[in-house]
């Protein structure tokens, strides 16, 4: 049992700041994995969470966006894009076609 929990510790190694902060002893986290076990949901507060993203955290990251700015940098990103397929588009014309004027004449000329 006690090598099965240093095994559960090494692969959740967010376990170490609540010892570290004094928050929980390794007493605490041995009495509770032998009691509950590695998969328990008591582990939930203290474990991180980066692999587990829900339906409601993914529901309420859209509450928080700003629609208004959304728009508003898709617009500019639109306007960068048509700048660039411009000036991209000039590139192709050939160089023979333009023709400089000589210096010495004058536009009435």
């Amino acid at each position: 049992m006690k090598e099965e929990f240093i095994s559960f510790v090494r692969s959740n190694p967010s376990l170490i700041k609540y010892v570290r902060n004094n928050e929980m002893t390794w007493q605490k986290f041995y009495e509770i994995y032998s009691i509950y076990g590695k998969d328990s949901n008591v582990w939930d507060e203290y474990l991180d969470k980066k692999e587990s993203t829900t339906i409601n955290d993914v529901l309420n990251w859209f509450k928080k966006v700003d629609l208004d700015n959304l728009k508003e940098g898709i617009g500019n990103i639109e306007r960068v894009i048509g700048v660039v397929k411009d000036f991209s588009n000039n590139k192709d014309i050939p160089n023979d076609t333009y023709k400089p004027r000589p210096i010495y004449k004058h536009f009435e000329d």
